[in-house]
């Protein structure tokens, strides 16, 4: 009899993990290669967090898109990219400006996906940054010079672009694509820091010859969409690099690809030297819903049933939690995050889809959540303090219509039309929860009438930090959920807060600024949100300085 695992009933016992927190800099775009977003920082903490006050403000004048962007901040100073593909080094501790890059965006380029831009990644002395029209550059840290600038793919063709941060691991720039919703074929590539020169590409759907081509039918491989549209995570120890892949497309539409469509809703391990397939684990076979498995990969080191094992946690759009083992993709445990699902009816212990219920063509058809998924891509948190998982999520529903359609190479490929709705018997709504990370069980939630958009930020000062659509940043409690501070920064919040520290002092950094593809489907349920301000600014606090 197969056992439905909504909550995996595990006997977990937990020991020291690969640390992945951050201290005085937050270096990467998860904060570590771990991607926890937890600091070990504890100035500010739940006492004295409601004297937390502003210090400065630094506003970028590029407000399309708003500002989605994680700051990365290094040895004092602050980088910090906007929308349109500019960046500023500022001084960390005042917000000076150091130095600022306008990237000369081509006046007229074809892209479904911008103006936005969600980070950077800084090493080897410097400041890589993916760009609309699908280049890489990289960029002097100390000057802002450009040193090299990398064409990825003609942008004009495929209709795709980077909006994501890149990753450095040892002597590679890795970077995905956009194009899940197109018709495009994935990939992920990674550079030579010093040259810009390409050192591997993985194509997210394989070619003719190719294990798991055969996935596919006829050359629905060539349009198939298999976006990696957000940033991976590293394992030094096991030399993995782990990125997740989007959808199929035509989104809606499969019957013009049968078979389980590799690699996309699948978390890939890459050896991070070569790009050589490890291992993988698909989520979804041949999804038909949009249900990208395109989020961060928390790493964590824990102990399962007496067996210390090397795990990963990756949220789908789908509202599922899915944990394997990151050493061989095995499968550990999944659960829901969101109440309103009905996309499929459960997980075996297995891993194996039960029940899966797909839009049909040319009929209208409620399922949940909605296509802007159970959780956006804003990154959850983990707390080794309280061995908790911190995520949003989101409780809507949509009308699908599926339709057979025919591949544009770079055009929208979406195979059917959606509208948002509310989900049965109540208003649509977001919540923010503490999570046991391996049975999903809940400690605490907090409530909120809209989505919650914006990424989050873990303390060793006990604290939980993020923003919402109004425009409030705030700090909860992380033992309790209970609010105890915020702030009107004056546009909803999209991006990732940040800490680090600078002569020992803590700061909060948080961007402000409210747009996305996202965003601009909350009207359908919520029409005051049509009016929300936008913006482009990072706000910055820290306690009062004590007088000498």
């Amino acid at each position: 009899m197969t056992r439905l695992i909504l909550a995996a009933f595990l006997t977990v016992q937990w020991t020291p993990a690969q640390d992945g927190s951050t201290a005085r800099n937050w270096p990467h775009y998860g904060g570590a290669y771990q991607a926890w977003r937890h600091s070990s920082l504890n100035q500010i903490h739940t006492k004295n967090v409601k004297r937390l006050a502003p210090v400065w403000v630094f506003q970028t004048g590029d407000y399309e898109g708003g500002l989605q962007a994680t700051p990365i901040v290094i040895d004092g100073v602050m980088y910090l990219p906007t929308s349109r593909n500019r960046v500023f080094a500022l001084d960390a501790a005042t917000g000076s400006l150091l130095w600022q890059y306008n990237y000369p965006l081509p006046r007229s380029f074809v892209t479904f996906y911008g103006p936005w831009n969600r980070g950077v990644a800084v090493g080897h002395g410097r400041v890589f940054l993916g760009t609309l029209d699908n280049h890489v550059v990289a960029l002097d840290q100390k000057t802002g010079r450009e040193l090299w600038r990398t064409n990825v793919e003609d942008t004009n063709q495929c209709g795709c672009n980077i909006t994501a941060a890149p990753l450095v691991v040892k002597d590679k720039v890795i970077v995905g694509v956009t194009g899940g919703d197109s018709a495009h074929r994935g990939y992920i590539t990674a550079f030579d820091v010093k040259t810009g020169r390409q050192a591997w590409r993985f194509w997210t759907i394989p070619g003719p010859g190719e294990p798991g081509h055969e996935t596919w039918e006829g050359d629905s491989w060539k349009y198939g969409g298999g976006s990696s549209w957000m940033t991976g995570s590293y394992d030094p120890q096991l030399n993995l690099v782990y990125w997740s892949v989007g959808n199929p497309a035509a989104d809606f539409y499969g019957d013009s690809r049968k078979g389980a469509n590799l690699y996309t809703d699948s978390i890939v391990a890459l050896d991070a030297d070569s790009g050589k397939l490890k291992w993988y684990c698909q989520q979804i076979p041949h999804d038909v819903w949009d249900f990208d498995t395109a989020y961060e990969n928390i790493l964590l080191d824990l102990t399962v049933k007496g067996q210390q094992r090397k795990l990963l946690l990756n949220v789908n759009k789908g509202g599922f939690t899915w944990v394997v083992d990151r050493a061989t993709g095995q499968f550990v445990s999944a659960y829901p995050i969101v109440k309103h699902y009905n996309w499929i009816k459960g997980i075996t212990e297995t891993g194996q889809l039960v029940g899966r219920n797909e839009p049909e063509a040319g009929k209208k058809k409620l399922l949940c959540p909605s296509i802007g998924g159970g959780r956006s891509w804003n990154q959850a948190a983990y707390s080794p303090i309280t061995k908790l998982l911190y995520t949003t999520a989101i409780e809507w529903c949509q009308e699908v219509t599926a339709m057979k359609e025919e591949p544009q190479e770079g055009k929208i490929f979406m195979g059917g039309q959606f509208e948002n709705r509310h989900p049965p018997g109540e208003n649509a709504y977001g919540h923010l929860d503490a999570l046991d990370p391996l049975t999903g069980k809940a400690l605490w939630s907090y409530k909120y009438k809209y989505p919650l958009l914006a990424s989050i930020l873990s303390t060793a000062g006990d604290l939980i930090f993020t923003g919402d659509a109004e425009g409030f940043f705030f700090a909860l409690d992380a033992r309790t959920g209970g609010k105890l501070w915020n702030f009107q920064t004056g546009s909803g919040h999209r991006g990732s807060a940040v800490t680090y520290s600078v002569n020992g002092r803590q700061f909060i950094a948080t961007p402000s600024g409210w747009g996305s593809a996202l965003a601009g489907l909350l009207p359908q349920l919520w029409p005051e949100t049509e009016a929300f301000r936008g913006g482009s600014s990072v706000f910055v606090f820290a306690l009062p300085e004590v007088a000498p």
